[in-house]
């Protein structure tokens, strides 16, 4: 199957689990979700290393801990705005990763003080943050500007953890060894909300939703892998956003989301800011790292 499909299929795979994650909201918690999908995740990676005859010990265990702790923390702040926003909403607001990382970029010329600030990524830059405004500002009348911002934290977090990965990926890390302790750090963040706060009993229902979040997290991330091997970077981070596309049809018609003009110029906006961000990153780093889209 070619890099295209493999990234379309990886697109449908995320947009699915996000809405299988809001139909679970009814049932659970955040903080179970992230518990039982980490679960689900890191079995099929221990399982996936065994296959390959690849161990999980690391010799970068600090590393791991880090990238774990910012990607868990953005899964589970997703995971709370999926709960109140219009599913498109959220998964743009995650996908500001693209824009967050090109400002990381601008503050880190900044604070150097050797390197050009690119004027290209500011404008990327404030062009992606128009569009949240322009998201965010339905969101406003129906009291659900936490949501919002809880969404935008993810997104910025989720920036910081794709640069761990990358470092990951440098220092020699297979991609299941990565995701089998980014799953564990879900579990045990998980286990710890439920024990504070409680869990609630399962039904047939919230536990096959549960289970196809876990399922399909792991499908996604094994076709998004695939295709940043055979593919080539720009081409896969633009059909990556057809996730927004997918998860606008889903919100639609499973969840009633009101169609806004201003939330689809919002997301228009955030879409070609990470895109074109992404082109400058592509053309200043020709031997990017394959990233982890479910952070």
């Amino acid at each position: 199957m070619s890099a295209h499909w493999l990234m379309v299929g990886s697109s449908l795979a995320f947009a699915a689990m996000a809405a299988c994650v809001k139909l679970a909201s009814v049932h659970y918690s955040a903080g179970e979700m992230l518990f039982y999908r980490s679960v689900v995740t890191a079995v099929c990676m221990a399982g996936l290393a065994r296959w390959r005859g690849r161990t999980l010990a690391s010799a970068v265990p600090a590393m791991h801990f880090w990238r774990s702790a910012t990607g868990v923390f953005s899964l589970l702040l997703w995971f709370y705005a999926l709960t109140g926003l219009p599913l498109a909403s959220a998964m743009t607001l995650n996908y500001m990763s693209s824009v967050w990382m090109a400002l990381f970029l601008i503050g880190g010329a900044a604070l150097v003080g050797g390197g050009r600030i690119d004027g290209r990524l500011v404008a990327a830059v404030l062009v992606g943050f128009c569009g949240v405004a322009l998201v965010l500002r339905p969101t406003v009348d129906q009291q659900q500007l936490w949501h919002g911002l809880t969404g935008l934290l993810s997104g910025m977090l989720a920036a910081t953890a794709y640069l761990q990965v990358t470092a990951l990926g440098r220092a020699g890390e297979p991609e299941e060894r990565i995701v089998f302790y980014f799953s564990l750090g879900g579990i045990l963040v998980g286990a710890a909300w439920m024990l504070l706060l409680g869990a609630h009993a399962h039904t047939a229902r919230g536990a096959a939703l549960l289970l196809a979040t876990g399922l399909l997290a792991t499908l996604g991330q094994a076709l998004v892998t695939r295709a940043y091997g055979i593919g080539t970077t720009l081409a896969n981070a633009s059909l990556q956003y057809l996730g927004i596309v997918f998860s606008f049809i889903f919100g639609v018609l499973l969840f009633n989301d009101p169609v806004t003009a201003s939330a689809v110029a919002g997301i228009v906006l955030i879409v070609g800011a990470g895109l074109y961000a992404t082109l400058l990153r592509a053309r200043q780093q020709p031997a990017a790292t394959t990233p982890t889209q479910d952070t």
